[in-house]
């Protein structure tokens, strides 16, 4: 008898004791994978979505009981992995067979693939004004470097043959020259749209609705993978900057060597997000895996968190504009703008890949790289002194044609430069104080905080290697640097007149 009670409590014993180890086996194998080479792992289990975007909300689950429902029951996120080659590779493509509506994809890859996801309308239909803006404010060699691919996702064949043959029509000379692509992945491939969670006490339709939206969008990535370096996501109602390409190859140019998954060219929805096309297949995934947890928007800022961005960096002036009045989801307005779109973007600056110094102490995490960065961002620094400098160096020698910096903030309008002087230096060398140019050329004064050169390339006889602010005397106010910009001749023919 004794020995019975004996078993009976280590058969308790054990059972108690299964169930943190398995949790804590669970977090460990995922974070153990989640940045791995190869890509994500593929978890099956909603369990594990609560441990990835938040731990109350994974106790509020296991306080509820639901998590070994979970557990036990796999989710409807699994119902679409017989679209998969490999469940356990994120960096492969998904096994889809798509329809080619127009168009067929050139052997040649391009620079930039911008991708346009579109389904019929209660009210309204923007698709083709979209499509006509890109091609429109593109200069004939950028036309050269992009390819336009719509999803058309709408189970309606009927309104989908129509559209192509409207497109086809309006087009034809951008679908020839392999620049548009029109596609649609079958319906047999989608993931279940029924049963789905009311997430975030959103009404079934809109859940089916935002669902269906993100595994449009999967599967617009998935085939966009190996078509281009990098990937563009437009919404379907939506009007471009004249050259935006050009300025977007400044500003990815201006960012070698640092790290990033989004750069942002908008701040409205899933307009002008660009991607590296290496990180399609793995996004795609990740919308599918979940497509009905939350809205594509959300599910993007996430993804660029689990991949380590974690900042926000969003350029101005907008490239793009939300142009649509009526959305959708069911016609309903929308009215949503982008106050800091601007028609005519050429003149973002170039900023050649540099490294940049500065003598002056920082506050906080305001460092010298945020001035020189195109993002919303400046450098802030204590009171200066005579001497102090804020420096930057190239990579490698520039012409530059143009420089244009600016201190102080709107409301910080007494942190400016007082007294201050722009030069520009050659022959850069490490030396006991850092790096340096040998000589340097004043180009000007600070005047009311702010300097501007043009023509730099014909003023001086070399090319630059430093840019060189200077402290010319001191004062008791803080020092706000707010933009440095710089544009390097640009070859003859590079804009389109």
């Amino acid at each position: 008898m004794l020995m019975w009670k004996c078993v009976n409590k280590m058969r308790c014993f054990r059972k108690r004791s299964v169930f943190p180890f398995l949790g804590f086996l669970i977090v460990f194998l995922l974070f153990f994978n989640l940045y791995m080479d190869d890509g994500f792992v593929l978890v099956r289990v909603e369990a594990l979505y609560l441990v990835l975007f938040s731990s109350t909300a994974f106790e509020e689950a296991e306080k509820q009981g639901r998590l070994g429902e979970a557990l036990m029951h796999p989710s409807s996120s699994e119902r679409y992995v017989h679209t998969f080659t490999d469940l356990s590779n994120f960096s492969g493509t998904i096994n889809v067979t798509y329809r080619y509506l127009a168009g067929l994809p050139v052997p040649r890859k391009k620079y930039l693939t911008i991708g346009l996801s579109s389904v019929k309308r209660k009210r309204g239909n923007y698709l083709l004004e979209t499509i006509k803006s890109i091609f429109d404010q593109s200069s004939y060699e950028e036309l050269k470097e992009i390819v336009v691919v719509v999803h058309l996702a709408d189970f309606d064949l009927v309104w989908c043959e129509n559209l192509v043959q409207e497109i086809s029509r309006k087009f034809a000379h951008h679908i020839i020259a392999g620049r548009l692509l029109v596609i649609q992945a079958p319906e047999e491939f989608y993931p279940s749209l029924d049963g789905l969670k009311r997430n975030y006490n959103d009404p079934e339709d809109r859940v089916r609705f935002r669902s269906k939206q993100n595994a449009d969008y999967a599967f617009l990535l998935n085939f966009c993978t190996n078509l281009s370096h990098f990937y563009m996501m437009l919404e379907d109602d939506v009007r471009c900057s004249r050259n935006f390409l050009t300025a977007l190859k400044k500003v990815i140019t201006s960012r070698e060597g640092s790290y990033w998954v989004m750069l942002e060219f908008s701040k409205l929805g899933y307009i002008g997000k660009l991607y590296h096309s290496r990180d399609l297949p793995r996004l795609a995934h990740f919308l599918l895996m979940f497509y009905q947890e939350m809205p594509c928007d959300w599910l993007l800022i996430h993804f660029r968190g689990l991949l380590a961005q974690k900042d926000v960096i969003r350029f101005k002036p907008s490239l793009f504009q939300h142009m649509g009045y009526y959305s959708s989801y069911k016609g309903a307005e929308n009215k949503l703008k982008d106050d800091d779109f601007e028609e005519d973007a050429v003149d973002i600056p170039d900023n050649p890949p540099a490294s940049t110094y500065t003598n002056i102490n920082v506050f906080e995490n305001y460092d010298a790289t945020k001035a020189y960065s195109t993002v919303d961002e400046y450098f802030w620094g204590k009171p200066p002194s005579t001497g102090d400098f804020f420096l930057i160096i190239f990579n490698k020698s520039t012409k530059i044609s143009k420089i244009k910096i600016a201190t102080g903030s709107d409301d910080r309008q007494n942190d400016v430069l007082h007294h201050g002087a722009l030069e520009v230096g050659q022959k850069a060398a490490d030396t006991k104080q850092g790096r340096q140019c040998a000589s340097y050329i004043t180009l000007g004064e600070f005047k009311g905080g702010s300097i501007e050169v043009d023509n730099v390339d014909r003023k001086i006889g070399f090319d630059i290697e430093c840019v060189r602010v200077v402290v010319t005397a001191g004062q008791r106010e803080w020092l706000i640097i707010r933009t440095v910009s710089l544009w390097t001749a640009q070859p003859v023919g590079q804009f389109r007149k």
